[in-house]
């Protein structure tokens, strides 16, 4: 029930948030005209009204007698019914009654029906991270469970519907169409980005981009308490709930009192891109991370090897990660190398603009083959411990003419170019626009934490 108020809170705001990047000069003139006739009104009331302490004083005694008896009202009240609905997410480990369990609800009877109904048995249990939602009597017991799911990338989403009949429970398949839409979100760091993020119950994929965006600006390893941040992200929504999470359209990072703005704008015919509200692209030749949600667990520096027990310098940046994890690459190149090599394990080397090089190491597998182009951000293999590493993790190098570089600098480089003269008009409204959603997003974190 608490979730279904959340993402009816959530919609709401998102319209308010569209409504504003939709409207943004007829909304600022609406503002002025309702203030300039509050203020007035206010103005001829003080003007015009009589002094209170002048009014008469009258006291009014009058009997009132209830429409119906305590009784009848106590009746009324046993009489009355009411729905119950609650939401939760599948999981792996899902029984029919675990399921229901959780959905606060009681009933054996559609326990049964989950396990022993085809259809529902096989969208419902061993599916983790599908959307449920059940409506329940006072007593608990089902009256509709809906599930939604998307199989496929063709914009559309199936519904498994379960309804309790005079006759029993019957269940059906449904396909309907998804609604795109956006969501604005905001928050404050206390630990960390990512802990930050899911306070604020922003999904991960949103969360990584917002450390992209940034990734030039902001140094995520050394964030202070208080740094805070606003996001409105595209959304793809089944029955008002989100299923899948898009680009992120606008985001601003406040930290150590600066303050950083980007927003998503796209020239037609042109690759699109993040700018800041004056024009200048945000675009970083590279990414700074090759792994997202990863933390750093040896740099740039000195060290004693793990293997050799020696102290060596470490050419590179170690990122732990499960295996499996995907790899990224950091800027569009040709790969050069895939494959292995002695130590490196599983490897793949991409050659870059301007003599530049980066090594993704340890891979458990390779996706990527000897003279394909790649792209930013596409997957090149997935975190492993092949070669000499003591558990999974990847390696990752930066060399420039065959030389190591800190590959902590890489992300400093940049990469796009600005609005062109004859796009700037539209730009600069959705610049308004953008910073108006935004300013009502830091208006509410900044609400929390005072």
């Amino acid at each position: 029930m608490i979730n279904g108020i959340l993402a009816a809170e959530e919609l709401i705001a998102s319209r308010v948030a569209h409504t504003f990047r939709t409207y943004p000069k007829q909304i600022t003139a609406a503002i002025a005209a309702l203030l300039l006739s509050a203020g007035g009104g206010a103005f001829a009331v003080a003007s015009l009204g009589p002094d209170a302490a002048e009014l008469p004083v009258k006291q009014v005694f009058e009997a009132v007698a209830p429409s119906t008896s305590f009784t009848e009202q106590l009746e009324a009240l046993d009489a009355h019914t009411f729905t119950l609905f609650r939401t939760e997410i599948t999981r792996s480990s899902d029984t029919a009654e675990a399921l229901l369990q959780r959905l606060g609800l009681s009933d054996p009877a559609a326990a049964a029906f989950v396990r022993g109904n085809a259809e529902a048995r096989t969208a419902l249990l061993s599916r983790p991270g599908r959307t449920v939602t059940a409506e329940a009597t006072p007593e608990n017991a089902l009256m509709k469970l809906s599930a939604r799911w998307m199989p496929d990338g063709d914009g559309g989403f199936k519904r498994l519907v379960v309804e309790k009949t005079p006759t029993g429970f019957r269940a059906r398949t449904e396909t309907d169409a998804l609604t795109p839409g956006s969501r604005l979100a905001s928050g404050i760091v206390r630990t960390s980005l990512f802990a930050a993020t899911d306070d604020a119950r922003i999904p991960d994929p949103v969360a990584s981009q917002l450390a992209d965006i940034f990734s030039g600006d902001v140094d995520f390893r050394a964030l202070r308490k208080g740094d805070r941040f606003a996001v409105v992200y595209e959304t793809l929504d089944a029955d008002g709930q989100t299923l899948r999470t898009g680009r992120v359209l606008s985001a601003e990072f406040e930290s150590n009192g600066k303050l950083y703005q980007a927003l998503w704008f796209q020239e037609p015919g042109q690759k699109g891109g993040y700018y800041r509200p004056n024009g200048d692209s945000l675009r970083r030749a590279y990414l700074s991370s090759p792994v997202e949600f990863s933390r750093v667990t040896s740099g740039f520096a000195m060290r004693m090897h793990p293997i050799l027990n020696s102290w060596r310098q470490h050419h590179g940046i170690d990122f732990a990660a499960p295996t499996g994890t995907p790899v990224r690459a950091v800027g569009d190149g040709t790969v050069e190398f895939a494959g292995t090599q002695n130590g490196y394990g599983n490897i793949v080397v991409v050659k870059h603009r301007n003599n530049q090089e980066t090594a993704y190491a340890h891979l458990s597998r390779v996706d990527v083959k000897v003279g394909q182009s790649v792209s930013q951000s596409q997957t090149l293999g997935a975190v492993g411990s092949t070669g000499w590493a003591t558990g999974p993790h990847l390696h990752f190098e930066f060399r420039v003419n065959g030389e190591y570089r800190d590959p902590a600098t890489i992300a400093q480089q940049e990469g796009g170019v600005p609005i062109t003269a004859s796009s700037r008009p539209a730009f600069e409204r959705l610049a308004i626009a953008t910073r108006t959603e935004l300013s009502a997003a830091f208006s509410v974190v900044q609400a929390s934490a005072d």
